[in-house]
This record gives structure tokens, C-alpha cells and sequence, in this order.
């Protein structure tokens, strides 16, 4: 049926306007109105540095562990070196002693030992008599060394002697040759800066004298603390006289005070 050309005109009028809200239509649903963008994520907190951790040094004790104020008082203000030999009660004769060194701030620090020895058959004592079989309690100076065998290394000054030869059993029985192949004096009624030989006794005979560090024999001694032999050497090796050693020893209970 033929189409009148008014009829023609008015269907593409309608279907222009057609896809024209169409094409609205489509365009809203892809963009619609601006959306504002998701705020930025917060950046991470900063991690705070990690907490300085204390040295050793700065945890050193600035006295040394076990002696009680009243013997560390008695060491004297230029000791930077202390032996400290520890008995296991006043009538004890097995020992222990352990190495300690002082740095420029003042703490102290163990640099050898513990090391197992012995003392006197009968244990210790703040009187010691010559022949009482007791080792004396105290704070003294050690400076001087010497053995019958060569010089090991020591810084202390150090006297080789034959003279240094025994011989016989100890209490156990034990043999005691070669318990003097390396000594170190203990400055207990001697003059210091001699040699261990010597037998001048500043408080008398009565008062004993002849207290050394020795090689240990495997039994308690007559006054002198002994060492095994591979620690004898090491301490022989350590022992600074620049910074003015000492030995503390007596009863745990004692040195505590």
C-alpha cells in the first residue's frame, strides 16, 4: 500500500527521538555523574629503631661477682688484674679460682677460669702460723713467678732454678714431683719484687711463709693454692704487672663480706 509522504516524515521524527533517549540512556549508565576518587591509603608508620642493646661491657658488674664490699675495699686502687680463688668452706681444702680483669670504666670481667685446684690440708684461716696446715685469707699482691722449667711465656718477672725440684708424696699419697715446675708468689710475708726462693719472712718464721700458686698434685697442699698445670701456664701467660695483680682468697662465705 503506498507510504504518504507525511506518514514517511513523522516515523523518522520518531524513530530519530527514540535512539536519541537511547543513546542517553546508554551514556548514563557508563559514566553518570563523577565519582571522586578513594582517598590514598595512609603511607605505614615508620618503624621505630630498635632499642640499643647494652654492651658487654656496659652489663659488666663494677665489683667482682662473689667479693663483698668490705674485701673489695682492700684491693688496692691501681688492681686492675684479680685472681680470686674461692675455697668450698673454712675447712675446705678444694678450690676454685677464676681470672678477672678491670676496664676503663671501671667494670669487671672474667678472662679465664673457673679453674679447679686445691688449698691447705686443713682448709683456711685469718692467723696463719707456720706448720698449721691452713692457707692464709686475704687480699695480696703476686708479682713474681718462677718454676724449674724454662719461662713459658710470662710477663711477670720470672725466676728458672733448679732449686724449684721436689720430691716426696703429699697427704694422699700422691707424688709431688713437678709440682714446682711453675710457680707464683703470693706476697705473704716476703719481700716483694724478689724471687719465690727467697726466705726472708718480714713478720717472722713463726708466721709462716713459702705461700705459692703452684702445679697442683692432686691433693690439698701445706698453705699454697695449686692449679693444673695447663692453667698454671695460662695464668703465668696472663698475669700483667701493669696492672698490679692480686690474688683474693679464702672461704666463698668470707670473701662475700
Amino acid at each position: 500500500m503506498p507510504v504518504r509522504k507525511g506518514t514517511t516524515v513523522t516515523l523518522l521524527t520518531r524513530t530519530l527521538s527514540s535512539a536519541l533517549v537511547l543513546a542517553g540512556v546508554l551514556t548514563g549508565c557508563a559514566a553518570g555523574e563523577p565519582r571522586p576518587a578513594p582517598p590514598a591509603a595512609a603511607p605505614p608508620a615508620p618503624t621505630p629503631p630498635a632499642q640499643a642493646r647494652p654492651d658487654a661491657a656496659n652489663r659488666a658488674p663494677a665489683r667482682i661477682p662473689g667479693i663483698g664490699p668490705q674485701t673489695h675495699g682492700r684491693i688496692p686502687d691501681g688492681t686492675t688484674q684479680v685472681l680470686v680463688v674461692t675455697g668450698d668452706g673454712p675447712d675446705g681444702n678444694m678450690a676454685t679460682a677464676v681470672l678477672h680483669q678491670r676496664d676503663a670504666a671501671g667494670r669487671w670481667h672474667r678472662t679465664a677460669g673457673p679453674w679447679t685446684g686445691h688449698n691447705a690440708l686443713r682448709g683456711w684461716t685469718d692467723e696463719h702460723t707456720a706448720g698449721d696446715l691452713r692457707s692464709p685469707i686475704g687480699v695480696f699482691r703476686i708479682g713474681d713467678a718462677g718454676g724449674r722449667l724454662p719461662d713459658p711465656g710470662a710477663r711477670l718477672p720470672y725466676d728458672q732454678d733448679e732449686e724449684f725440684a721436689v720430691s716426696g708424696t703429699g697427704f694422699l699419697g700422691e707424688p709431688l714431683e713437678g709440682s714446682f715446675d711453675y710457680v707464683v708468689a703470693i706476697d705473704y710475708n716476703r719481700i716483694p719484687g724478689t724471687t719465690p726462693l727467697d726466705k726472708e719472712r718480714p713478720l717472722g718464721p713463726e708466721a709462716g711463709g713459702g705461700v705459692w700458686i703452684h702445679v697442683d698434685h692432686g691433693g690439698p697442699t701445706q698453705a699454697c693454692v695449686s692449679l693444673p698445670r695447663e692453667h698454671m701456664t695460662e695464668l703465668l701467660r696472663a698475669l700483667d704487672p701493669a696492672r698490679e695483680p692480686v690474688v683474693v682468697m679464702g672461704p666463698a662465705t668470707v670473701l662475700a663480706g
